[in-house]
């Protein structure tokens, strides 16, 4: 899915999403508390102006193929690193400035980037804390990380996943990480999928009109 093509569709996805915004009929107080504290948290970061300066830099090397992300899926990342405090994160997919905000909501935390899978090099008996999957134009390269990764998760792993609902591809990877066995908590805010790991929280799938 391109960006016009979003963005025309963006008032029918918020419509359709309606009442699944701010936590109502969540019952939940870890998800409540997700989705009111983080997801919708709209405090003013002072780190927020200072990546943007950054982003702006990185937006200048004209031999660097950035991908475009939304302003507010870059500062989500940012909260969710914060949140979770993860001592590793691995960031698999094409470059993007996003890359600034994972790294800057956990400052030392062990950071792994790979846009290919030969890229990615993964320390031997490390569980993988944060993931950020952002390639849904290539699902197979989203699946196999996938499958590495989820084998070397523990109980505060957290995966997010870009562009679950953007192809038919997408959709059905979706929801077949959501059936991993090894997956607990998830949350569908259309344009990211949050997939936590916690199996001692019953399990439930949310969608959240992000």
């Amino acid at each position: 899915m391109n960006r016009i093509t979003l963005t025309l569709k963006r008032p029918f996805i918020w419509l359709s999403r309606f009442r699944h915004r701010c936590g109502y009929g969540v019952h939940s107080p870890f998800a409540f508390n997700l989705i009111t504290q983080v997801i919708y948290e709209s405090t003013p970061y002072y780190r927020y102006k200072d990546l943007a300066v950054e982003q702006k830099k990185l937006a200048s090397q004209k031999d660097k193929n950035w991908m475009y992300e939304s302003k507010k899926v870059k500062r989500l990342l940012f909260r969710l690193v914060n949140y979770t405090q993860p001592d590793t994160i691995v960031d698999a997919g094409r470059l993007a400035a996003s890359s600034l905000y994972l790294k800057a909501g956990k400052e030392g935390a062990d950071y792994t980037s790979a846009s290919e899978l030969s890229e990615l090099f993964l320390e031997a008996g490390v569980p993988v804390d944060f993931l950020y999957l952002h390639d849904y134009r290539h699902p197979e390269f989203v699946e196999e990380v996938f499958r590495i990764c989820a084998i070397r998760t523990a109980k505060k792993s957290v995966f997010v996943v870009e562009g679950i609902r953007y192809t038919p591809q997408m959709k059905k990877l979706w929801k077949r990480m959501m059936q991993d066995e090894k997956v607990g908590i998830t949350f569908d805010l259309y344009d990211i999928g949050i997939l936590f790991f916690d199996k001692t929280k019953i399990k439930q799938d949310y969608i959240v009109n992000f």
